[in-house]
């Protein structure tokens, strides 16, 4: 029973205060502040999925309580939810952390797109190339060029790497197409390798009830390792490289796709890594030990087979999550001068944090055509909402860079993993731009096509086309036709 008193914590707390006692139903009637938080920095939907309230954590989140907060200790909701070992609720956490994402993507795109359409027309690539400085690693590693065609409002992006997720590298061959409108846009994802079209529109948002996550992605969840990297630039520095001997040092430029640069590094940037393993098995911690992909142990699951030879530290430490053993009472968790102590809600965790300092290194071209913040910016904003890629990129172009256009930027992603990210054939002045093997493009009012891959039908006649017209002096969306293939419209 809750007391009728009013309580300190429960005046200041009221709807941490419901969650704490799993009054799920008298929370469904006092719904304020959602995002409000307590002492211990937990909203209330932080606090229902680390105590394991799956009630309140269900009625939370149908009233739009936010997943991607992050705790005080940094971990998301999806995450505290797959240390509670509950299925069901790791299920309830992800099926709403897809919708929210999706629904976010959505209501941001036709901002990015009017930014896009007082912009100049434009056609890039951006070649993602990965490196490592451990042996062998770059070799294993993929590469891949995204196409970029801007034509008004409308965007396509070309792609066959989709990402990096749960220490597996995301394959896919995938066009992003954005449709710009007044006040709305219509987003198509075509996968050429299903022959599929997945229409989403801002005026339909029915997504809930399809983004039902499937019993493997659960058992994937809870018997893998949270794994999670952040790039802090708080303290970054950028300096023009040097070249030349002792004495007769001058500051170096180099030539990249035709465009002279000047060559910076940029120092101070940290890459913190996080590895948490307290809600798998001991079963399943054998198993990652001895089943990973050479990848998966270059990248660093096993941390015990890095040591601090190669710059970095790792550190043990323990940290409150799930339940409650310490047998806790309300008036001791929102009491704001307890939350010094060591005790709290939860068991200790297992968590191994390494951190890493790399020199990230850019190219400035001070006469580049495109501009960073009015034409490629919007496009890795739309990208990097799900793609972890373009999110890790963003983080970095978005901060006070030196003037000029980087032609070319490499960046850290992982504690041994190098991104270098190149714009090219700008309105496919290089031979051979912009053409895809199932694609057909139009490119200046010229239709070319590609010989078609062996292990990808060549497109038919019957064709799902979208396009976009403008002058012969710009580069054209492209015009996509694919063989008879189902529809499916979110």
């Amino acid at each position: 029973m809750i007391s009728a008193k009013k309580t300190p914590e429960k005046s200041r707390y009221p709807i941490h205060y419901l969650v704490w006692h799993n009054k799920h139903r008298q929370l469904e009637k006092e719904l304020t502040d959602l995002e409000s938080l307590d002492p211990r920095g937990r909203t209330p939907l932080h606090l229902a999925v680390t105590l394991g309230h799956l009630d309140c954590a269900r009625v939370l989140l149908q009233h739009g309580a936010d997943v991607s907060k992050e705790n005080r200790n940094g971990w998301t909701v999806l995450q505290e939810a797959v240390s509670t070992r509950d299925p069901e609720l790791v299920r309830l956490v992800l099926r709403y952390r897809d919708y929210q994402r999706t629904a976010k993507r959505l209501a941001g795109i036709p901002v990015l797109l009017e930014r896009l359409r007082q912009a100049q027309d434009f056609y890039v690539e951006m070649k993602w190339e990965f490196t490592s400085w451990v042996p062998l690693v770059s070799r294993i590693c993929p590469s891949d060029t995204y196409r970029v065609w801007k034509s008004g409002q409308c965007l396509r992006v070309d792609t066959t790497l989709m990402g990096f997720e749960q220490m597996t590298w995301q394959r896919g061959n995938r066009s992003f197409i954005f449709k710009g409108q007044d006040s709305s846009a219509e987003v198509m994802e075509v996968d050429h390798d299903r022959q599929l079209v997945f229409c989403e529109t801002l005026s339909g948002l029915g997504l809930l009830g399809v983004m039902q996550p499937t019993d493997e992605q659960v058992a994937a969840r809870l018997s893998a390792p949270v794994v999670t990297t952040q790039l802090d630039t708080r303290n970054i520095a950028f300096e023009r490289n040097k070249t030349g001997i002792l004495g007769w040092r001058s500051e170096k430029t180099e030539t990249v796709n035709g465009y002279e640069a000047k060559v910076y590094a940029a120092s101070n940037v940290e890459l913190i890594t996080r590895t948490r393993t307290d809600h798998l098995s001991d079963q399943n911690k054998n198993k990652i030990k001895g089943g990973k992909t050479p990848l998966q142990n270059f990248l660093g699951i096993a941390e015990q087979h890095m040591g601090p030879n190669n710059g970095a530290l790792v550190t043990q430490m323990s940290s409150p999550v799930v339940t409650n053993p310490a047998a806790l009472t309300a008036e001791e968790y929102f009491n704001p001068s307890s939350t010094t102590t060591q005790r709290d809600i939860g068991h200790p965790c297992q968590l191994t944090t390494k951190t890493q300092r790399f020199k990230a290194k850019l190219w400035l071209c001070e006469s580049h055509p495109l501009s960073l913040a009015e034409q490629v910016v919007p496009i890795i904003d739309l990208m990097a909402i799900s793609n972890a890629l373009f999110a890790k990129l963003r983080d970095f172009i978005t901060l006070r860079l030196p003037p000029g256009f980087p032609v070319k930027i490499e960046i850290p992603l992982y504690h041994i993993l190098n991104a270098r990210i190149t714009f090219s054939n700008l309105n496919g002045c290089e031979e051979g731009a912009g053409v895809r093997a199932d694609n057909e493009v139009v490119v200046e009012g010229e239709r070319q096509r590609d010989t078609p891959r062996t292990d990808t039908p060549s497109p038919g006649s019957d064709s799902s086309s979208v396009s976009s017209s403008s002058s012969t002096s710009k580069p054209t969306l492209l015009t996509l036709n694919l063989k008879k293939h189902p529809v499916q419209c979110i």
